[in-house]
């Protein structure tokens, strides 16, 4: 709901986003005066907008060895030409992350797109990827558990780094498969909504030459079941963050394996879920894999 999009932030909420902790902020605030918090009938700080981006700034600052007694003595408006200069250098890993953390906070999709830009004009794609939006998107859901964000800040960076994926990858699906000793089928369990992992999962496919058919969220095993009568082999490929439960994963991935491992098919299966699955029982066609990168090695 729109009454949970958070616009005042606590200490530890700004502990959270800038990596800072809270007694560190309070000693740079006591000696140094680099933030003015509100302050409640408690007399508990409370941090705007301004606040969180001013930190975020002082943090990069503090990062590339500026000291905070130095760094406290700038007027206003120095410190983000300051950052602005650490940006031109093209090697600022965090402020690419904090620079997207703001958007999120602000719901501003020109940060993003901006920031996004910037990285592109020196990067590949896939480093971007790498480098940038997964340890942001591992530490968005570190933010969403201990609710420092919203769903709502969380789904409106998602669905931006989805949208950049999916331009990326409609690049490669126009081209033909230089691959064809076998076709990659993508799809996530029934109630499994998260698709970020699989989306990029399919870009790293197609850039090795490989056909893929992208089947998305909540597919049933029985539709998948389908695809083994138009191709050969066919190496289905499952992501499981959240689904099935941990007490049905085993089950899951039997009926997979009934249903699915004809002919010369395989399956590949990664995510959170899978250090549930079973692994001694698993056909010789089934391969759990315990990260995004040695996913990548073995297509």
């Amino acid at each position: 709901m729109i009454n949970n999009i958070k616009t005042v932030f606590s200490i530890k909420d700004l502990e959270n986003l800038s990596g800072i902790k809270a007694h560190t902020i309070r000693i740079w605030e006591k000696r140094y005066n680099i933030l003015e918090p509100m302050r409640t009938d408690t007399n508990i700080r409370l941090y705007n907008l301004a606040s969180l981006q001013k930190l975020l700034n002082i943090t990069l600052l503090h990062e590339y060895g500026y000291k905070i007694s130095k760094i406290a003595t700038f007027p206003e408006e120095k410190i983000p030409e300051l950052v602005r200069e650490i940006i031109s250098m093209k090697n600022s890993q965090n402020y690419a992350i904090n620079s997207f953390k703001m958007a999120m906070m602000n719901f501003d999709q020109e940060i993003f797109f901006n920031t996004f830009d910037w990285l592109i004009s020196e990067k590949s794609f896939q480093e971007v990827f790498k480098e940038h939006f997964l340890p942001l998107l591992k530490e968005l859901g570190l933010l969403w558990q201990s609710q420092t964000i919203s769903p709502a800040n969380e789904h409106f960076m998602s669905h931006l780094i989805k949208q950049k994926i999916l331009i990326y990858t409609e690049g490669l699906q126009k081209l033909k498969p230089v691959k064809t000793d076998k076709v990659f089928v993508l799809s996530l369990p029934l109630n499994e909504i998260h698709q970020i992992g699989l989306l990029y999962l399919q870009y790293e496919i197609l850039l090795q030459g490989y056909k893929t058919i992208y089947l998305g969220e909540s597919m049933p095993i029985e539709n998948l079941q389908d695809l083994t009568q138009h191709f050969n082999k066919i190496t289905f490929v499952t992501f499981m963050t959240v689904q099935p439960d941990r007490s049905m994963v085993n089950q899951y991935v039997k009926i997979m394996e009934q249903k699915l491992l004809l002919q010369s098919n395989e399956i590949w299966l990664i995510g959170k879920m899978t250090e549930h699955v079973d692994r001694k029982n698993l056909s010789q066609r089934t391969f759990v894999f315990d990260s995004m990168e040695e996913t990548i090695y073995n297509i």
